[in-house]
């Protein structure tokens, strides 16, 4: 096992960038939403910088490069329930798992730890995609962004996981991609582990200085 689990009893795991690729479906999302709007594609190399922060702030981004301008509020809102039922309508099909996953669930699942998923896509979709994949039994608790008035770099959905489970965040790990999964962790008091691959807005993740670095999560097991 990688000494970064020594003394650890529970994992959160992002979803996007950590777990799977699902920039291709989520850049058709943006990029019919947009053009609903009579606006220009993104594409998908922009899109891959701009995930992260949740669909609300994706379609901010994707409207203001595609405006030059900042969106108003009416919309963006408008964008956004394009986009969700976009997205809901076909939320997997381009998305990949990244090699180790399987691997890592099986393994860490198997050596007792208690697995749980925290991330900032929307509740609705995480499910589809986890059974898509066969991951689904892993996980003793999923949040999205909007399960909580929170979400990650915020702390307080890991704080809540660690609370269901009665344990303390120091006996926790939060693994992602991104500075954001890097910060929440730090301020919730867990161990922190990022994966070199992924988003994280076009920036090397090892600048966040995380716990630990690796290039697969086949390397905790």
């Amino acid at each position: 096992m990688h000494p970064i689990l020594n003394g650890i009893r529970l994992i959160s795991f992002d979803l996007d960038g950590t777990l799977v690729d699902s920039v291709p479906d989520l850049a058709v999302a943006v990029d019919t939403s947009l053009g609903e709007l009579g606006l220009p594609a993104a594409g998908e190399a922009r899109v891959r910088d701009w995930v992260g922060n949740g669909s609300l702030k994706l379609v901010e981004r994707a409207l203001a490069f595609a405006r030059n301008a900042p969106p108003d509020e009416a919309l963006l809102g408008r964008a956004h329930e394009a986009f969700l039922e976009c997205y809901g309508r076909d939320p997997g099909s381009r998305t990949r798992l990244y090699p180790g996953v399987s691997e890592a669930l099986d393994g860490l699942r198997d050596g007792g730890w208690v697995l749980t998923l925290v991330t900032n896509k929307p509740f609705a979709f995480i499910r589809p995609i986890l059974i898509q994949f066969g991951i689904e039994h892993h996980f003793a608790l999923c949040l999205g962004g909007d399960s909580l008035p929170q979400k990650k770099p915020d702390p307080a959905p890991l704080l809540h996981v660690a609370a269901q489970f009665g344990l303390p965040p120091s006996q926790c790990l939060m693994v992602g991609d991104s500075r954001h999964d890097v910060a929440a962790g730090r301020a919730a008091g867990f161990r922190t582990l990022a994966v070199s691959y992924g988003y994280n807005h076009g920036e090397p993740v090892r600048d966040s200085r995380p716990d630990a670095l690796v290039d697969s999560l086949a390397e905790l097991v």
